[in-house]
């Protein structure tokens, strides 16, 4: 499986525009959206969203949901609020969040979650449907403010080097 982080350096706080960029993100926006709302290029945009990665250590491509994890757990953006009621998930769908928060590769989300590769799609809907999201990155976000995610990141490696 492939660690979800590199590093244990201390997470670089962003800088102010960053910060709106991060923001921007958990919110659910694209980045043409975040080009259109803070009037900036699509290069700039791209250019902070990979500043962003570096700073809370996610890969370079890491899935946009992943990201959205780290700025939450790492507090580099307000945790999200919601009046959904939190759901009642299972020990299999909690795994299953677990995995597809920290984890960007479908194989590796299906083998942390405990399931087959071929049901994982199949099992997300489900969540999806469960929690009421629309996508795999506004559930990450409610998780959050269902304080149903939180810790760091398990692909976390405390001497820097490869697992």
């Amino acid at each position: 499986m492939t660690p979800s982080t590199t590093t244990s350096a201390p997470i670089t706080p962003l800088k102010p525009t960053h910060q709106r960029v991060a923001q921007h993100l958990v919110d659910g926006l694209t980045t043409q959206d975040i080009t259109t709302k803070m009037g900036l290029s699509p290069h700039t945009v791209r250019q902070y969203v990979r500043d962003i990665r570096m700073s809370v250590h996610c890969p370079p491509r890491c899935k946009p949901h992943v990201l959205v994890h780290r700025l939450l757990v790492t507090e580099q953006v307000a945790l999200p609020t919601t009046d959904r009621a939190t759901p009642e998930l299972n020990a299999e769908k909690r795994l299953l969040l677990k995995a597809v928060a920290e984890l960007s590769s479908p194989r590796d989300i299906a083998l942390a979650a405990k399931i087959a590769p071929a049901d994982l799609r199949s099992a997300l809907d489900e969540l999806l449907d469960e929690t009421g999201a629309a996508d795999v990155t506004q559930l990450i976000v409610l998780a959050h403010a269902w304080h149903l995610l939180g810790t760091k990141p398990t692909g976390t490696v405390e001497t820097g080097a490869a697992k």
